[in-house]
């Protein structure tokens, strides 16, 4: 396997950082969920993603919304969904960022996400066999997740 990057440099001092190689969730969903989820701090992201996984509140489809339905309960977008296994996945990462963040000795509470971004991982190749001798391409797309957070400024 090759080495795989951040997609920026921060300052080691005042961050942390935390990457998931090869997640099998939709890359689709990553893109959605960290899009929403950047810039907000820490324990605001936490409680959003448990309540996506909880159902009670959805994450805004903007960018890959084709034939998506419409949720109620959502201001300022109409088209979302809940994504449970794609931010199970986000939401381990985010705790294994705070745990890395708090053995560097910063604060927590005051943790903000700074960077957050998804990749194109690895595809596992697979055939499903058809009729007459074809076979239709089955494969599974992973992703890879960053995550940087930092100490807000007061």
């Amino acid at each position: 396997m090759a080495k795989v990057e951040y997609c920026a440099q921060f300052d080691p001092a005042t961050t942390a950082k935390a990457m998931a190689y090869e997640l099998d969730v939709s890359p689709k969903h990553c893109y959605e969920i960290l899009r929403e989820i950047r810039g907000k701090k820490l324990s605001v992201a936490k409680k959003f993603l448990e309540d996506v996984m909880a159902k009670k509140r959805s994450v805004p489809f903007k960018r890959f919304n084709r034939n998506v339905g419409h949720k109620r309960h959502q201001s300022g977008w109409d088209a979302g969904r809940y994504p449970v296994k794609a931010c199970g996945e986000i939401l381990k990462l985010l705790k294994n960022a705070e745990a890395n963040a708090e053995y560097k000795g910063l604060d927590t509470e005051n943790m903000r996400i700074i960077h957050a971004a998804s990749k194109k991982g690895h595809v596992i190749r697979g055939m499903m066999p058809r009729a007459m001798g074809r076979a239709t391409d089955w494969n599974i797309e992973t992703v890879t997740v960053e995550v940087v957070l930092g100490e807000e400024v007061r």
